[in-house]
């Protein structure tokens, strides 16, 4: 097994990261980049689409080539792609460019958060790997609540094109990192040949496996409950909350400090409590939060700190649950953790940009209909992991992995 560097968390996390700077940096800078090129607020919303739709379709690609070419390989190329998409974006004098940008940022950022993940399983093992798991989200949920600050100063200072300078320095500066810092962990022996029919039987295996879908549509839909937030951020914090364009912190600091919260009693609690307990557990908090949200928004009005502690609590129950359930997802294919990575993520950030395009426009009118959409989310998200719960307890007992495959007797 692979020596773990004792910054690899660290860096797995900032990889990690470039997904959220990528999404919450330019947020403030919604209606400035409105005005510079003449789109309406609908269109540059779109942006979001057009990362997130290819950021879910390259998904499924950043793990196979790891499985092949290795992972720093696969991290090193992705973070200096991502870094021209960038310049693309600082550099774009209509919304159609902004939208090529974008969508040329989504192909590479996804590369950190897919390999990371794969890189964690070819090093630990057990509880260790939660431990592990729960630390990178730990430093990564700092993101969030650092990015839409960042973005604000940039804004003040410089204007919204200085964003994409800002994301393009930090792609260069990861690609220089993964290089100097990141071992390859990942043999020659154990990689995988990029041969198109056994990539389709892999993806089919992956893909055709009830548990692996339920176990990805947990995480996504969970997630999905504090993100319709963070797509209505514009919306929530200056109209809802009636705050300013350099007010985002509010809403990001107590979910970060929720999201942090959450990933440190994970790693507490592995090697304690079984998996299934601590998902159990997250789903508890997140339903009380969600449930707590839609009373305050029916029969309240919109105030803080009380309309943003749902989102804070809610990130906690789901942090405690989010490594557990990622890792037994990996866990149905230990031969091919890379390509389950990606599965994965291509998952969830297709629930993310089906959020983005279609419900979170529907959500934003109100504080209530968020609530509403943050409690039918986990709400979603808990039947999943019931269903899988009730397979597999059902397969255990017939002698059928979790996977659905034959176990020798």
């Amino acid at each position: 097994m692979p020596t773990a560097s004792p910054w690899l968390a660290a860096l797995l996390a900032a990889l990690a990261a470039i997904g959220p700077f990528s999404i919450d940096t330019y947020l403030p800078a919604f209606p400035a980049i409105g005005a510079a090129l003449d789109a309406s607020a609908l269109q540059v919303q779109q942006t979001l689409t057009a990362y997130m739709a290819t950021f879910a379709f390259m998904s499924l690609w950043h793990g196979a080539l790891s499985d092949c070419y290795g992972r720093r390989a696969v991290i090193i190329v992705s973070m200096s792609l991502f870094a021209a998409a960038s310049l693309v974006c600082a550099l774009a004098q209509s919304i159609e460019w902004l939208w090529i940008g974008r969508a040329l940022q989504g192909m590479s950022a996804g590369a950190g958060m897919v390999v990371g993940r794969a890189v964690i399983r070819d090093v630990y093992d057990g509880a260790q790997a939660q431990r592990s798991m729960s630390r990178v989200m730990l430093i990564f949920g700092v993101a969030p609540a650092v990015a839409p600050l960042v973005g604000g100063a940039l804004l003040a200072l410089a204007g919204w094109r200085s964003v994409f300078v800002f994301l393009t320095l930090f792609g260069l500066s990861l690609a220089w990192m993964t290089w100097r810092f990141l071992p390859e962990t990942l043999p020659r022996h154990a990689r995988q040949p990029l041969s198109p029919l056994r990539l389709a039987r892999a993806y089919w295996a992956v893909f055709s496996s009830l548990a692996f879908i339920l176990l990805a549509l947990a995480v996504a839909l969970n997630f999905n409950g504090f993100f319709v937030y963070v797509l209505s951020a514009p919306v929530f914090i200056v109209q809802h909350l009636g705050l300013g364009p350099l007010d985002f912190g509010w809403l990001f600091v107590p979910a970060v400090v929720g999201m942090m919260g959450g990933s440190w009693a994970s790693g507490r609690l592995a090697g304690r409590w079984s998996a299934p307990r601590t998902i159990a557990a997250g789903f508890a908090v997140m339903l009380a939060a969600g449930l707590g949200n839609v009373v305050h928004a029916a029969w309240l009005p919109p105030a803080l700190p009380a309309s943003v502690l749902p989102v804070m609590i809610y990130n906690f129950g789901m942090s405690l649950a989010m490594p557990s359930l990622t890792l037994l997802a990996l866990d149905l294919f230990p031969q091919r953790r890379g390509m389950a990575a990606s599965c994965q993520s291509f998952v969830q950030v297709g629930v993310n940009a089906l959020s983005a395009g279609l419900v979170v426009p529907l959500l934003w009118a109100s504080p209530l209909t968020l609530a509403l959409g943050m409690s039918v989310y986990v709400a979603l998200g808990l039947l999943a992991f019931v269903l899988w719960s009730r397979r597999a307890a059902r397969l255990a007992g017939v002698g059928v992995d979790a996977a659905g495959r034959g176990r020798p007797s």
